[in-house]
């Protein structure tokens, strides 16, 4: 037991106003592992049965888990200092000049930090949602505490500052417990049979299997175009992240139908009319010297 003693009152260091010895180092460590142990056993049994209960959604679990984490894991660290025997209060005070200086320099760094618990905290951006940002439709994977990953239908991962997701206007199509209404334009020739045009769209919707039945497809007549008559095909979808593939199909079976009944798709096109007549010459024969 001497021996023991002896070893874990043994100094690594040695100052005039402090001192660290062994047995404050294995304090130290033992604060982390239990931290550790603590946090593991709350994941995977306490917050695993208390969702399983509630059934809470995927989302909101994750906001829990990862507010529980910021809360531990800054205490673990302020206790395991204090077991090494260093004073949180001295060191800030000393450094309170150089403090100043760093959040002065990393203002955007906090705000994305705060603007992460903000995010944990409220739920309006979760795990697993489908946001708008930047006019491009993404899946948020990951809500971290500066930056939430994102991924896009590419399959392209994205890093966002979280401020970002607070601060910018954000449609999140995952909030909408409703279907939502997209449409696909199409112009057809001058002089095509509008009735036909009408009912070719509308089959070409309902024949689609991502596309609801109710509420009903819907064709729009919008304006005599420069070189086409225009028309918007409305239909509803809950395929929110894929809808680029849907509008695709649908394209594709709307070629089809027009080319077997014979409704042309124009394309720009111009007239040019001279009011005089015009006079042409053939390029001068310029001899080799």
């Amino acid at each position: 037991m001497k021996r023991l003693r002896d070893f874990l009152d043994f100094e690594l260091i040695h100052l005039k106003t402090f001192t660290l010895t062994v047995a404050d180092v294995c304090l130290s460590v033992f604060v982390v592992l239990l931290a550790w142990a603590f946090m593991y056993v709350v994941k995977h049994y306490v917050l695993k049965f208390f969702f399983r209960r509630q059934n809470v959604a995927a989302g909101h679990q994750y906001a829990v888990t990862q507010l529980i984490k910021y809360i531990v894991y800054p205490v673990t660290i302020v206790l395991a200092l204090q077991t090494l025997g260093i004073q949180l209060s001295v060191v800030l005070a000393g450094a309170a000049a150089l403090l100043v200086g760093i959040g002065l320099g990393l203002q955007q760094t906090f705000k994305d930090l705060f603007s992460g618990i903000i995010l944990l905290i409220e739920g309006t951006v979760k795990v697993d949602d489908m946001v708008v940002i930047d006019d491009t439709i993404v899946m948020v994977k990951e809500i971290g505490l500066r930056t939430s990953t994102v991924e896009t239908r590419d399959e392209i991962v994205k890093i966002v500052p979280n401020s970002r997701l607070v601060e910018d206007t954000v449609i999140n199509w995952s909030h909408n417990d409703r279907p939502t209404r997209f449409h696909v334009d199409v112009g057809v020739a001058y002089g095509s049979d509008l009735s036909l045009v009408k009912d070719l769209l509308l089959k070409a919707a309902k024949e689609h299997r991502k596309i609801l039945k109710c509420p009903e497809p819907t064709v729009q007549f919008r304006e005599f175009g420069s070189s086409s008559l225009d028309f918007k095909l409305f239909f509803y979808s809950m395929e929110f992240l894929r809808i680029e593939m849907v509008k695709s199909d649908l394209r594709f079976r709307i070629d089809d139908l027009f080319r077997l009944n014979n409704i042309t798709i124009p394309f720009p096109q111009q007239e040019v009319w001279f009011r005089n007549e015009l006079t042409t010459t053939r390029p001068k024969k310029y001899e080799r010297v």
